[in-house]
């Protein structure tokens, strides 16, 4: 079946995430799809909000899908905050499972990956969603040069484009507006009470 891994900063989980893993996890046919939340994003800005609470977030988004899980490989103190160090350590956890990889396309053309080759020989397979106004042809040129074996791993998948974003939470919350239905209920909650992004 294998093991979908979706890392991410999740500053905060919202419904975007929630929908894309999912539909990763259908069309893949993943028995699981773990969360993976970041210590210190390598590819941006160090996240908002305390490793703590985006844990708890993630753990409130998910707690209705048995299919999701939450994974703290990524929050370790000696973590990295590099794919190609962290697949390694879930492999580890997790002997024997198929790892496929989560990416928004957004990832791949906005930033250099840190041995993108690495990470795709320790992967049955990568999968990228549709993110923002980012082309097929921006896609293929960022994944130009490698093997035609490493290709073989990579599966685009064909989803509506979301329109949540965490940067688009993180500004409305800044300016004290209204975040309901954007992301979870519960994580909506926790915000409020926590006063996070404020």
């Amino acid at each position: 079946m294998g093991l979908g891994i979706f890392g991410g900063s999740f500053d905060p989980v919202h419904n975007g995430h929630l929908f894309v893993a999912e539909a990763v996890r259908e069309a893949c046919g993943l028995s699981r799809v773990l969360f993976v939340p970041t210590r210190a994003g390598s590819h941006r800005g160090p996240p908002l909000a305390p490793p703590d609470a985006r844990a708890d977030m993630i753990r409130l988004a998910i707690a209705a899908n048995t299919a999701f899980a939450i994974d703290d490989s990524d929050l370790a103190e000696d973590a990295t905050g590099f794919t190609a160090d962290l697949l390694p350590r879930l492999a580890t956890r997790y002997p024997g499972e198929e790892l496929t990889f989560i990416v928004g396309g957004d990832s791949l053309v906005r930033s250099r990956w840190n041995r993108l080759e690495a990470i795709l020989d320790a992967l049955s397979a990568f999968v990228i969603a549709p993110r923002g106004d980012v082309t097929q042809s921006e896609l293929d040129a960022a994944l130009d040069d490698l093997a035609p074996d490493r290709r073989a791993k990579i599966r685009y998948l064909d989803l509506p484009l979301v329109a949540e974003s965490a940067t688009l939470i993180r500004a409305r919350l800044a300016e004290r507006r209204s975040v309901r239905y954007l992301v979870p209920e519960p994580v909506y909650r926790y915000i409020d009470e926590s006063e996070l992004y404020r």
